[in-house]
């Protein structure tokens, strides 16, 4: 693999132009038939360098995390993460699979009947340029072990997470992942303020990127281009459609066009519990983060997407932002802080209209860079 730890960006002609592998198609999603892992692994497709069991990137995502998690073999991870992986999470850069194993291990620790439940996988690319991949899924489990957070507290959580994947090979070098662990302490009955202070203090590894690693991030597998600039087409563009849509919302506050590009009946599910049905939850959501950084600016490091005009989208876009927290409200008075922010929305797009939408950012690793003691 040359340039192995540098993610190729994707084109046009990297998306897939139907749903024939999906994760619909390889449970059943919505049958009598629903599986989560099935006894038919779905359509074959080029794999090169992969475990001969994997049939396609859906049941390699798929039966990886199975494996990891829920059969518990976090040696796995040696196997499907490169030796000098890039991770970046919700509190920097992580480096190496080890530092992965180790996480992995933890978390088993503190939740020993730890699900990990495949909900939605967008993917793009092939064995050449790589598979990127968006997977959200749905953790559940008994908090019945110690953790970095707190004693055991013999609570249960059910939350959602999102990890974009870059593998080759069958090894993935690159991910951005959102575990969603501000929702997971809320359920937990951890105060989110006392931790992100105690936390900070504590420097967890990775925490405090710095501006290289940090640009890092931001640059990976992103096109020189958009593709909507790169590679125009006539008719609805996603990557057009998707960047102009987080332009005019986060950047603008500009919610004029939400009654055309956003379903009435929007499912909207966003960090730390924040969900809602309809246009209003989407646009209360984005009202928060602008009062509170009214100078945010978000820039889209990176679009893909599957399907086609008659059956619709599933989109993934990763993107970053930098904003002052000068603004009153979810986070209290104003500290003036420098923040970085930094995201994943995936999109299900039906006759030119989203109709969900899911939303993560790092805001726990926010709420330390807000709250964590200067000094």
């Amino acid at each position: 693999m040359s340039n192995e730890l540098e993610a190729r960006p994707l084109g046009r002609g990297d998306m897939p132009s139907d749903f024939h592998i999906s994760l619909a198609a390889y449970t059943g999603r919505g049958t009598e038939a629903e599986q989560r892992i099935p006894a038919n692994f779905g359509p074959s497709q080029s794999l090169k360098g992969f475990e001969a069991t994997y049939r396609n990137i859906i049941d390699y995502i798929v039966r990886i995390t199975y494996r990891i998690w829920e059969v518990r073999e976090p040696a796995y991870i040696r196997k499907t993460y490169h030796a000098q992986s890039r991770v970046f999470d919700d509190y920097g850069l992580q480096r190496g699979c080890e530092k992965i194993v180790k996480d992995t291990e933890h978390t088993t620790g503190a939740f020993s009947n730890i699900q990990l439940l495949a909900d939605e996988i967008v993917w793009a690319g092939d064995d050449d340029i790589g598979f990127h991949t968006s997977h959200r899924t749905i953790i559940r489990g008994t908090n019945d072990g110690p953790s970095k957070y707190a004693p055991a507290t013999n609570r249960e959580v059910n939350v959602w997470c999102i990890a974009n994947c870059v593998a080759l090979r069958n090894e993935i070098f690159l991910e951005h992942v959102l575990y969603n662990t501000s929702d997971m302490l809320r359920q937990l009955g951890i105060d989110l303020k006392e931790a992100a202070i105690k936390l900070a203090e504590s420097r967890p590894p990775g925490w405090g990127t710095g501006a290289a690693d940090w640009e890092a991030s931001r640059a990976a597998a992103r096109p020189a281009r958009p593709l909507s600039l790169a590679e125009p087409v006539t008719g609805f563009d996603v990557d057009a459609f998707v960047r102009r849509g987080l332009n005019d919302a986060w950047n603008h506050g500009d919610f004029s066009r939400l009654t055309t590009t956003h379903a009435a009946e929007l499912l909207f599910n966003g960090p730390s519990g924040r969900s809602g049905v309809g246009r209003a939850a989407h646009q209360s959501f984005l009202t928060e983060l602008r009062t509170a950084f009214p100078n945010l600016r978000l820039d889209v490091d990176e679009v893909y997407w599957m399907g086609n005009a008659g059956e619709g989208y599933l989109t993934s876009e990763r993107w970053s932002a930098v904003a002052t927290h000068s603004g009153s409200g979810i986070y209290g008075a104003p500290t003036h802080r420098t923040v970085r922010i930094w995201g994943i929305t995936q999109h299900k797009i039906v006759a030119e209209r989203i109709v969900e939408e899911w939303t993560m950012f790092n805001e726990l690793d926010l709420m330390m860079q807000i709250f964590g003691r200067v000094g």
